[in-house]
């Protein structure tokens, strides 16, 4: 009798408890397994309920015995969590999903989690987050490298041999800054503070046309997302580190308050550093003071609404360019920017989302630091850059397939004086005063489309973008009118692109991708008024009537993916045609006297680059996994035969990392070989880069929960390199060296 009393009242218990967790509202959230990052816009089926995820991944439901929950993605593909799985996500508070479609662009994504099984990309770091430069993480990724002028500030990144306004650079798909600077000392990678980044990625090719014309990639900088919370709370961390080599000082740091409707937090980072000495014991000028500050406020009015808004205050010191005539003595940017999105689930529309922004930059140089012996003039540049737009796209679906379509918005100018004083000559007391952008602008309207098509095991993308771009000056030079008697032109630039990838396997994806993308020039090659701004010391006139250029390429990737080994293959052929570069013009005449000519900017009728980007990396165990890539580019000016200029040589990556006591121990190894490059163009007077081989450690370890602590050495073994692009010292041969053996630590602390 007694035990069937106890049976009877274990039934009551795991009956009233059923019925209790079944009648009560829970909650989890949907993540990327990979990135570990909410996934949004998801949409799901459970029982009667539909809905959509908001940005934060939260899913909300009534528990159902024997319902399966169905969920959808554009990214993710279709899938289904039983009633079991169900049950162990409310539990855990999670439900994870793996990308499919993150990699059917060709594309790399450098996150901020530490990645557990093999994938594509470089991981961010605490010690990124401290970075003053977002071109200084972009290197960290294969395949890339940047032009320096500078020893420690101002990286300038180039892809594939692209440069410049070549590469798309973005926030959030939208938002861009100008460089003030003519030699480009401020490139708009330097404006993105990546300690208020969750990730960057880069796509590759003239594939992705959502966000402009990205004629060889396109970089997009993703904000991290906002933090809306069930009950109020705080958050936040701080990192702090050191290098040897420069005396480099680096604090970033974030504090932030979120509730079910508000998220706001403050960021900021400041960086400064010091000459540092390569490994012949000789000094780089490259001292620096960097700082970024800003602020993200989120408000959610409705369930299916959020608004972000969101101010960044970029101030720039004393920053030494060893490389050009002149110092960066103070750049200060504002970049303003306000985005809406609006979940409407209806029988196709699914979402809308828009975005204004507004970005200024201000910008002055001078050479009153530089050691000029004998000093013959004092030389300052005042420079100011706008850019201001916006961007409007919906996302609609139909059935597993999906249509992304809008429009986008962006005018972008440039002004600037250069002063000489003459302090020795004929010209002795004189000053001078120079109209380096004219007070130009370009005017671009484009709109977009983007449909995928997935069809069992094969994935398909059709990608259009049209634009008009309208270019035009407001305070034109005598001296440039004299070259060019018209100086306003339009253009209309169609871009389209298609992509096929399939799975042949579990493991095993291939895919193939064509593009053709038009671009116009920039502001420095329609405008720039004779001002040293390519990498020899000849002035350079823009040319406002340059023929937009054109790049037809074709990407083939393989993937394959097992349990503990991934390989990524990506071969690519670009067949440019009118590529915008600049040929010496004996019949113009430089302004300053020590110029040793002018070149002019002009259309190359054809150019071709073809190469790869090679990546392995596998799982060993007891802890231990490694990592190599690879990556070439081979690019020939087809008119001159001869090799293209600034062209990085093959660059090998290999690294060797490990993770104990669960993933507090983490010891990296790092080896980079990089061949000499003897493909160099005559036309630009370059010269055989040597090669090198660079071995870096690191090791970190989790003190406590939330605290971090790093060190590390960087070129290990002393090693007096430069690389290939690195611009030379000026008034010198002399390449800019890289930094000699530099000791590093940091500290980093997360609530």
């Amino acid at each position: 009798m007694n035990n069937t009393f106890r049976v009877i009242g274990m039934l009551f218990l795991v009956v009233s408890n059923s019925l209790l967790f079944a009648q009560s509202k829970s909650t989890f959230q949907v993540i990327d397994e990979d990135s570990q990052q909410p996934i949004s816009s998801a949409y799901y089926e459970y029982g009667d309920i539909k809905g959509v995820t908001p940005e934060n991944g939260l899913i909300e439901l009534i528990y159902l015995a024997e319902q399966n929950l169905i969920l959808s993605h554009i990214s993710y593909g279709t899938w289904e969590l039983n009633d079991q799985e169900v049950a162990n996500a409310i539990k855990l508070g999670l439900s994870s999903r793996k990308s499919l479609e993150i990699n059917l662009y060709p594309v790399t994504v450098i996150g901020i989690k530490t990645n557990t099984s093999p994938t594509q990309g470089v991981d961010l770091q605490s010690n990124d987050w401290m970075s003053h430069d977002g071109g200084a993480v972009l290197n960290q990724s294969t395949g890339f490298t940047s032009i320096r002028k500078s020893g420690g500030y101002g990286f300038d990144p180039v892809f594939r041999g692209f440069k410049y306004d070549q590469l798309n650079v973005v926030i959030d798909g939208a938002q861009s800054a100008t460089s003030a600077c003519p030699n480009r000392m401020d490139p708009p990678t330097s404006q993105m503070a990546p300690n208020m980044m969750n990730r960057i990625e880069v796509l590759k090719g003239p594939f992705a046309l959502r966000y402009g014309t990205g004629f060889g990639a396109t970089i997009n900088f993703i904000p991290a997302s906002l933090k809306f919370s069930s009950k109020p709370s705080v958050y936040g961390r701080a990192t702090s580190g050191y290098e040897s080599n420069g005396s480099i000082f680096r604090n970033e740091g974030q504090l932030g308050i979120s509730s079910q409707f508000i998220d706001w937090s403050v960021s900021a980072s400041w960086s400064e550093g010091d000459d540092y000495t390569t490994a012949n014991d000789e000094t780089v000028q490259s001292d620096f003071k960097r700082g970024s500050f800003g602020t993200t406020l989120g408000i959610k009015p409705s369930t299916n609404q959020q608004i972000k808004l969101s101010a960044v205050y970029n101030r720039a010191r004393n920053a030494d360019f060893a490389a050009l005539p002149m110092d960066l003595r103070k750049d200060d940017t504002w970049l303003f920017n306000v985005r809406h999105d609006i979940q409407i689930n209806r029988d196709h529309l699914k979402s809308w989302n828009t975005t204004v922004y507004a970005s200024m930059v201000d910008h002055t140089m001078d050479n009153l630091l530089k050691p000029l012996d004998p000093r013959m003039m004092n030389a300052a540049t005042d420079a100011t850059t706008k850019n201001y737009g916006g961007r409007s796209e919906s996302i609609s679906k139909f059935n597993k397939n999906t249509l992304y379509a809008g429009a986008d918005y962006r005018l972008e100018g440039a002004d600037g004086t250069r002063s000489r004083e003459f302090l020795m000559g004929p010209m002795m007391g004189m000053t001078v005063y120079d109209n380096v952008w004219q007070d130009g602008q370009i005017l671009k309207s484009g709109a977009f489309a983007e449909y995928h098509l997935h069809a069992n095991d094969l994935h398909a993308v059709f990608s259009g973008r049209l634009e008009m771009n309208s270019a035009s000056v407001n305070n034109e030079s005598e001296e440039f009118s004299s070259v060019y008697s018209e100086k306003s032109k339009s253009d209309f630039n169609p871009s389209i692109s298609i992509g096929v990838s399939k799975l042949l396997t579990n493991q095993t994806k291939v895919g193939l991708w064509t593009g053709r993308a038009q671009r116009s020039g920039s502001l420095t090659e329609r405008y720039i008024n004779f001002f040293p701004v390519g990498q020899d010391p000849y002035e350079v006139v823009g040319n406002p009537n340059i023929n937009p250029e054109i790049n037809n390429q074709i990407d083939l990737t393989f993937e394959w993916n097992a349990s503990t080994t991934a390989i990524d293959i990506d071969v690519f052929g670009a067949y440019l045609q009118d590529f915008i570069s600049s040929r010496i013009d004996e019949s113009l005449t430089p302004r300053l006297s020590n110029s040793p000519g002018v070149r002019r900017v002009i259309n190359i009728d054809e150019a071709f680059k073809t190469g790869f980007e090679v990546i392995w990396t596998q799982i060993l165990g007891l802890g231990i996994k490694h990592r190599l890539s690879a990556a070439y580019t081979y690019a020939q000016d087809m008119s001159r035969n001869e090799p293209l200029p600034q062209i990085a040589p093959l660059d090998t990556r290999y690294i060797l990392s490990g993770n104990y006591f669960n993933g507090k121990l983490r010891p990296t190894l790092s080896v980079r070989y990089v061949m000499q490059q003897d493909r160099v163009s005559n036309e630009y007077g370059e010269s055989t880069t040597p090669t090198f081989t660079l071995v870096d450690l690191k090791v970190s370890y989790e003190q406590l929960r939330n605290l971090q602590v790093s060190a590390g050495i960087n070129n290990f073994f002393d090693t007096n390199y430069y690389e290939h692009l690195n611009r030379s010292v000026v008034n010198s041969s002399d390449r800019i060296y890289a930094p000699g053996r530099n000791f590093f630590t940091s500290l980093n602390f997360s609530f």
